[in-house]
């Protein structure tokens, strides 16, 4: 098992940690934004509304849609870098994993 700093010091291990959440995390989003758009939900202003939407829609738990929409906002500072990101936090996300599956859990018998 890796920590924060092996991460730190290998370019590596840091590049697939970020690339590993970002693709989660855009699966998510595309996914969320797919079921808002096959159901008529209404139309996203951005990312973050597809999943709102699932929510307000009962599709998507409140715990798990308001941790999936602070990824989104994880995502476009990946994408953006609008700053940079710290890697003990990124780690840290490592712990979160479970909300991934439990989207897909959650949204798997909507598809």
């Amino acid at each position: 098992m890796y920590s924060p700093d092996d991460v730190y010091r290998n370019r590596h291990l840091d590049w697939a940690l970020r690339y590993g959440l970002l693709e989660a995390i855009q699966i998510v989003i595309d996914v969320s934004c797919h079921l808002a758009a096959r159901r008529n939900l209404g139309t996203p202003a951005n990312y973050a509304e597809c999943i709102r939407l699932l929510r307000k829609a009962g599709l998507l738990d409140e715990a798990l849609a308001s941790a999936l929409v602070r990824m989104v906002g994880l995502r476009n500072i990946l994408v953006h870098e609008y700053a940079n990101v710290d890697v003990a936090r990124l780690y840290a996300l490592l712990d979160q994993i479970d909300d991934f599956r439990r989207f897909a859990e959650q949204v798997h018998p909507l598809l």
